[in-house]
C-alpha cells in the first residue's frame, strides 16, 4: 500500500468536494482515518460535510476557493499549512465541461473551463508536490474521464482537457518514480451527479445517450479511486463496461469513430 499513513498534522486535500466523486473520494479518506481539507467555491455544503465527516472522528477542514482564479490557487498550498497540517494526499477533482459545438460556444465559458481543467490541475501539481518529494511521501489524483481517450463531438473542449490529465498524470508518474510519491488518474464514465446538469444537459439526455452498463455510482466511483491510489496504479478506469469502451475507443480508427459520436451526442441534436 502506499497511501501515507494517517497522522494529526497530515491531511488529504480534495477539490471539487462539496457534491459528487468529490465529495465521495473525501467520505472515503476520511473512512480509512484521514483527515481531509475540502476545497470548493461553495461553503455551505463544505461545512455540512465537515460536520458529517467529523462523526468519523477525523479532523474536516474547509477552504473556500474559486479554483479558476489564479491568484486563488497561488494561495491554497499555504492555506493548508498555515493550519498546521502537511497535505500528503492532493485531489485533484474539480471540473466543469461546457456544451454544445465550438462554432456556437461562449469563450468565456470554454477559457474558464479549461482553467479549471487544465491549468489548475497543473497548477496544484506544481505546487504541492516538490513538499511531499521532499518529506519522501505523498499520493496525487488527478480526475480525467473516460472522455480522455476518444474526441468527443459536442464536448470538444472537455475532452482534450480531460486528454491532458490523462497524459500529464502519466508524465508527473513517471518524473516521481522512486521518490516516496504516486500519481494516479481516475477515468470515470457516465456518473449520476450534477455533473451532467451543470454543463447543460437536459433531463434524461445523458441516460438515453450512453448504455446503462456504462453508469457508475458516485460511491463506487470513489472506491475504486482510493484503492488504486493506495495500490499506486497508474490509471484507474471504474467499472467492466468503461474500461472495455476506453480500450475500443483508443484502436478504432477516427474515420469510423467520430461519425457515430456526433450523432449520438446530445449536445448537437
Amino acid at each position: 500500500m502506499t497511501l501515507p499513513a494517517p497522522a494529526p498534522d497530515r491531511t488529504a486535500v480534495v477539490t471539487g468536494a462539496s457534491s459528487g466523486i468529490g465529495a465521495q473520494i473525501a467520505r472515503e479518506l476520511a473512512r480509512r482515518g484521514h483527515n481531509v481539507t475540502l476545497v470548493a467555491r461553495s461553503v455551505a455544503p463544505l461545512e455540512e460535510l465537515a460536520a458529517q465527516l467529523r462523526t468519523d472522528g477525523v479532523r474536516a477542514d474547509v477552504v473556500a476557493a474559486d479554483l479558476t482564479d489564479r491568484q486563488t490557487r497561488a494561495g491554497l498550498l499555504g492555506a493548508v499549512e498555515g493550519k498546521g497540517l502537511n497535505p500528503d494526499i492532493l485531489i485533484n477533482n474539480a471540473g466543469l465541461s461546457t456544451l454544445g459545438p465550438v462554432a456556437g460556444s461562449d469563450p468565456d465559458a470554454e477559457v474558464s473551463m479549461l482553467e479549471l481543467d487544465v491549468v489548475a490541475v497543473a497548477d496544484l501539481c506544481s505546487r504541492f508536490a516538490p513538499g511531499m518529494v521532499e518529506r519522501g511521501r505523498g499520493a496525487i489524483l488527478n480526475v480525467a474521464s473516460t472522455a480522455a481517450f476518444q474526441p468527443l463531438p459536442g464536448q470538444a473542449g472537455y475532452a482534450a482537457a480531460k486528454a491532458f490529465v490523462l497524459s500529464y498524470t502519466q508524465s508527473l508518474a513517471a518524473e516521481l518514480a522512486g521518490s516516496g510519491v504516486t500519481v494516479t488518474a481516475l477515468c470515470p464514465g457516465p456518473v449520476e451527479t450534477k455533473f451532467g446538469q451543470r454543463a447543460g444537459f437536459a433531463d434524461g439526455d445523458a441516460q438515453a445517450a450512453l448504455p446503462a452498463v456504462l453508469w457508475v455510482a458516485a460511491a463506487d466511483v470513489a472506491r475504486a479511486a482510493v484503492d488504486g491510489l493506495d495500490r499506486g496504479r497508474l490509471v484507474v478506469i471504474p467499472g467492466a463496461a468503461n474500461r472495455v469502451g476506453a480500450a475500443l475507443a483508443q484502436v478504432t480508427p477516427r474515420s469510423l469513430l467520430l461519425p457515430v459520436l456526433r450523432r449520438k451526442h446530445p449536445g448537437l441534436s
